[in-house]
Parts: C-alpha cells; structure tokens; sequence
C-alpha cells in the first residue's frame, strides 16, 4: 500500500478521500488555490501545498503544478477525485511518466471514453444498444440540421467532450435548434476546448440509471449494482438512490452485466460507472435501456452505493491502483436497504442564479445520517468551482424508512447567508410522485408546475420587510428615523413582489406602528406585531397570538429566510425600499446595468452606440458551471461597455451603462404667406 497521496483536488470529495487515507494509515498531502489556503480539505490533510491562483485553469486544473506539488511533497501516488482533471488522459499519462501512481483508469481507458462519439462507436461494437442519434465528425450546421430532422425532435445536443451536464441544449423543434447549437458549442468551447457536438434523441420522462463497477489489474471486473439518478436539474442531478425502485432481479443482473461488458471493452480498471437512459413509456425493460456514457472515475454519489454494499470505494481504488486484487468477487458482493442521496447546491430555484456568498450559519443533521461536505460555518463559496455545500445520505432497511429518514434530515438541515436548493430538495421528497418512486428526468420541472401552493405565508412576510428594511428597529437616537411609517392623513403602505419556488407573491404591508404590520399577500392577511431583530440574523415576532423565532439573511436581492425548520428563498423582482428619511421611493429606472453574481465574463453582445431593446441579452457570465444572461431591463442605447470577456466581477460592478434613447423633435416652421412683409 502508498505511504502518501496526494489529493488533486478540492472540497468535499478531497475531504471524502482524505478521511479513508487516515483510516487506513496514508499520509494525505492537500493542494489548494489562493482562496482556499484556510479552507477545510486543507486542514484536515497531513500537509498542503499551494498551486496557484483561484481559477482553476491556474490551480486544480493546471497539471504541470499538481505533478510539481507530488514530486516536491514525495507522494507516491495522485488521487484525483472527480472534476477538474480526473477524466484527463493526458494528465493520467503525465503522472505515470513522472514516475507516480495514477489513481484510476489507465490513459487509454479515459481516451477511449472521454469523447462521446468514440465512446459511443465502441459500445456498438460491442453490441451494447446506444441511443438512435449523429455521432459523426461532420460539424456543419446544416448537416447536423439535416441529422436532427431525420432523428426527430425534441434532440438533445451534446458536447462530444463534455461531462457533468456542461455543453447540453435541448431543442424541442427545427426552429430552436440553430440557437440551441450555438450556446451548446459556446459553451463546450470555453469549457473542454472543443466545440464539436453529437445529437441524440430526447427521451422525455426517462430513466437515468448507472451502475457502479470495479475492475483490477488481472482482468476481475464487478458491479456493484445500480443507482438511479433520474431527479436532475439542468442536467444535474439533485437526489438519487440506490438500488433503482422498481427493478426486478432479472433485470438488475442483467444490466450489470452490460456496464461489465462496457468495462471490458475499454480494458477497464479502478472504480467507474456505466450511465444508461432508458425509455419507460411502457414500464421499465432492459431492452429499451441505452448506453449514455462511461464516467472513468469515482462518481460523486457513490456514497449511497457504499451505504448498501459496506464497501469503502476509495479504500478499493487505492488497493487496485496500488496492485491489488478486487477484494471482493461478484458472488460476494450483496446489497442490505436502500440509501438516498441529496446535493445541497448553493444557488437560488427561483431566480437561477447561483449562490456566492459567506455561509452564516450552518445545520446539517447528521444523527443517523451521513454528511459529506467540505466547508464550514464562515466559509465562503467561490464563483470559481463547483457549487456543491454538501451531500446527505440516509440508509434505512426499506425505501419508506429511508424517505421518511431524508425528510426529516431536509427538514431539520439550515444554511443560512446564501441562497440553497434545500426548499426544493424537501418539496421534492415531500411529493407524491417521489413517494410512490414514480422517479424519471422530468420529475423537477413537472414538480415545479404542479407546485400551486404558495411559500408559507409568514415566509414571505418576514421575507418582504427584510427586503423593504422594515424588520429591524430604527435607532433610537434619531427621532426622525424613529418616525418611520408615519405618514399625516394615512398609514404608510409598501409593496414588494418575491419569486420562490411556489411561483410569485405580490406584498403589501400597512405599517399601523413602528413594530406592527398588516401584510396581505394573495388575499389572505397576516399581522405582525412585536418584531425585533438581532445583529445575527434572528427575528422574534407575534402572529396570530403566538411568539415565534425566525432567521432571516439578505446577499443582494436573494433573502432566505428559515422558520418552523424550513428554510425559503426569495428573489426580490420589485419593491418600494424605504430611504432613510422615511419617505417612500419607487424603483428607479437605472442607467448601470451590473453583474448579479461573482463569475467570469464569456461573452459581450452589443456595442457602444448600439441601440437595444428591453429583453436584449447586453453580456453572458459563467459561475458554478452555469451560464447567465444578462438582458437590457429597458429600451435605450449603449452609452458605455465595462465588461471584458475572461475578466471576473464581483457582484454589483458594472457591465454596460445605456441612456435613454434619443427624442426627436420635430418643430414645423409655418411657411409665410405671400404678399406679405417679414419683420425680424
């Protein structure tokens, strides 16, 4: 076994990897980027080294200084976990040529199916079925055009390089699809450095099964069932499980299987994972069940595989890289309960926009639980990397008990400072569709829709007065504050309008006092009275004859608030803010457009002197692997860009500044009429 590994990477998995190297007595060496020098993989690892700036092209994706770092630290072997560069074949191959162990597949294995259309070619050869679609080298727009139309819509198109949902557009007609295929190869450019695409035919409503294997260096190859990750986001996924609900036996051999068979075609070995989709129109079958992919290292929801196996899949990765048997054969290998995954994502559901900001408090229920995260209470999250918090897995003999055991997690679980997926993670759960496993890839945006129930109502109260600043008290200094709300003939009204995940909420609050409110959302009508504030966060309140506790933080227009053991987050659309001298103020129609996020310019769309129209995409930013544009809020011209593409920007700094279109007067001078004399 290695005496010391080196993590290249970051976060949670580098925590993960780190706590089995301690286990079983490896020296664990950290690197970090600048930003993360007091990060938690940091502290945990047995020394760390410093590899660079915050990009990740600079530090964790930057080989040459992670080799550098091993060399330097005496590492015998690098363990990249997942992201940055564990699918890099190059990479893998500059590591066994300095002498170190890569920990995973060999180079040719990462060659063979890190590009989807060779991926996909091999599969066929070795008679696994793989999705009707164009996997061609012919990148032409009308001929790919021409493929779709013989496909047949809806087509999803894919960056032949890509992973982890990056580079996937769906078009669901010919006429989406030139646009589709443009942002899909924009964005396959910037990420992976290639902008070629494959096209496949959209399954809507599918399945999204993968199954976990295992091969060693003397041709043993196992599976270690199956997982189904069909709840997914923009392509990411957000809860998944194990083993698949609703499979039988037969069925679950079988397709274990065909990821063996997958393994052995590429000459496989270390942990990996062979992605199927399946067409369940007509109930689930084997045999309408597609190659997707082959992800050639440890997938990030291999806990839950772990969970009902007791197997230690690092542990097995560091024993076959280090030239071990598998430690288990397949008859060995069984399966106790089920286990559930939840991604806790900083980013807001309801505006889309990802969370960047400082964590003030954080509750992760952890009795009878397993969390894997890689921050703290305090910790920034960064707009360079991946925007996962954490990873909640629950394990219970039977499915009811293991949902039963996510629900009550989600629902004791806080993160406060940022926005989070945690609302619609415990909306997920709670739904019936969830509950009867009626689990497939449209599950999220179908919830969504059937979602009618609106935010709790006291949510979106305390939510509305932090966003107008009227739930704290004023200074008791200043009598002029100490007015505030006082109007002479009639009670001061604000308005103030949230998006959350139950849709949109139009507030009106009635101020009858400095503490006491009347709110009135979609006719019902909630008073507030007694409302005090505390410098972190915590709101004391009356309703209804009860006293109750909140916590409340603002990042911007994004407000979460937690009550009653759910937290809720609201984008703030609109509102009428209280300025200092307690007057009320409309919105003001502002000249700067500004960023909205921390992340990375990509792209400028317009010009100075440019004129543009409201709902025109002025510029597109990059943070967390997603990408936002940003549109004109009204009509005007382009008086200023101070956007540059690569350039990274801080929430609030400014992109473009327009003014107004120019008026035209026209003045029409009466001729004169003749005969006459003109005096001056």
């Amino acid at each position: 076994m290695f005496k010391s590994v080196l993590i290249a990477n970051r976060g949670e998995i580098a925590c993960r990897i780190t706590g089995t190297a301690r286990k079983m007595g490896v020296r664990s060496i950290a690197v970090y980027s600048d930003i993360d020098r007091g990060a938690l993989h940091v502290e945990m690892a047995d020394e760390a080294f410093s590899i660079g700036s915050a990009p990740a092209a600079d530090s964790y994706a930057n080989g040459e200084a992670i080799i550098a770092a091993a060399l330097k630290s005496c590492a015998e072997a690098i363990h990249p976990g997942y992201g940055f560069l564990s699918e890099n074949a190059a990479f893998a191959a500059a590591v066994e040529q300095a002498g170190l162990t890569f920990i995973g597949p060999p180079a040719h294995a990462i060659q063979a199916m890190g590009l989807k259309d060779t991926a996909k070619a091999l599969m066929r050869d070795a008679s696994i079925p793989v999705l009707p679609g164009y996997h061609g080298p012919n990148q032409n727009e009308d001929q790919l055009a021409a493929e779709a139309a013989r496909i047949g819509y809806p087509i999803l198109i894919k960056a032949r390089a890509g992973g982890a949902g990056r580079g996937i557009r769906l078009a669901r007609n010919e006429n989406k699809f030139g646009a589709a295929l443009a942002s899909a190869r924009q964005e396959a450019e910037i990420v992976f450095g290639d902008g070629s695409c494959i096209l496949e035919k959209y399954l809507p409503n599918a399945r999204h099964i993968e199954v976990q294997i295992a091969a060693d260096n003397f041709g043993n190859i196992v599976h270690l069932f199956e997982r189904d990750c069909s709840i997914q986001r923009r392509f990411q996924k957000l809860i998944e499980e194990a083993p698949a609900p609703g499979l039988s036996d037969a069925s679950r051999d079988r397709i274990g299987q065909i990821a063996i068979k997958a393994a052995s075609a590429v000459g496989y070995r270390g942990a990996g994972t062979v992605e199927f989709i399946a067409d369940v129109s007509e109930g689930f079958d084997v045999k309408r069940c597609y190659f997707m992919e082959m992800n050639t290292r440890l997938q990030v929801e291999h806990p839950i595989t772990e969970a009902i196996t007791g197997v230690d899949l690092v542990e097995w990765q560091l024993r076959i890289a280090a030239g071990e048997d598998l430690p288990l054969r397949q008859d060995q290998i069984t399966k106790r309960g089920v286990a559930i995954e939840a991604r806790i994502y900083a980013g807001d559901t309801a505006s889309g926009l990802p969370g960047t900001s400082r964590i003030t408090h954080l509750r992760l229920e952890s009795a009878n639980a397993r969390v894997d995260t890689g921050v703290r209470e305090g910790d920034v999250i960064s707009a360079h990397y991946d925007p996962l918090i954490a990873k909640l897995i629950v394990h219970g003999g039977d499915r009811d008990t293991a949902v039963a055991q996510l629900r009550q997690h989600l629902r004791s679980s806080a993160v406060l400072g940022i926005a989070t997926n945690l609302p619609l993670l415990a909306a997920l759960a709670n739904s019936d569709a969830f509950s009867q496993a009626q689990l497939h890839t449209g599950l999220v945006d179908q919830h969504r829709e059937e979602q009618a129930a609106q935010a709790p109502l006291d949510h979106i109260a305390l939510a509305a007065l932090t966003a107008l600043g009227l739930a704290s008290h004023p200074a008791k200094s200043d009598p002029f504050l100490s007015l505030r709300g006082w109007r002479q003939w009639s009670r001061a009204v604000y308005t103030c309008k949230l998006d959350h995940d139950g849709g949109t909420s139009t507030v009106e609050l009635e101020q009858h006092a400095v503490t006491w409110f009347a709110v009135r959302v979609n006719g019902q009508v909630l008073q507030l009275q007694s409302l005090s504030q505390s410098g972190d966060g915590r709101l004391r309140y009356e309703a209804a004859g009860q006293v109750k506790s909140a916590h409340a933080w603002q990042d911007g227009a994004i407000i979460s608030i937690h009550l009653d053991g759910r937290t809720v987050q609201f984008a703030v659309s609109e509102h009428t803010p209280l300025e200092s001298s307690g007057v009320q103020s409309g919105p003001a129609l502002c000249d700067a457009i500004v960023a909205p996020i921390q992340g990375i310019v990509r792209l400028v769309n317009v010009e100075p002197g440019a004129t543009v129209k409201q709902g025109q995409p002025l510029a597109v930013m990059e943070a967390m692997k997603m990408e936002f544009t940003i549109s004109a809020p009204r009509n005007g011209i382009v008086a200023a860009i101070h956007a540059v593409p690569g350039h990274a920007l801080e929430p609030g700094a400014p992109l473009v500044t327009l003014k107004p279109e120019a008026t035209v007067l026209t003045v029409r001078i009466p001729t004169p009429r003749s005969g006459r004399r003109q005096h001056r």
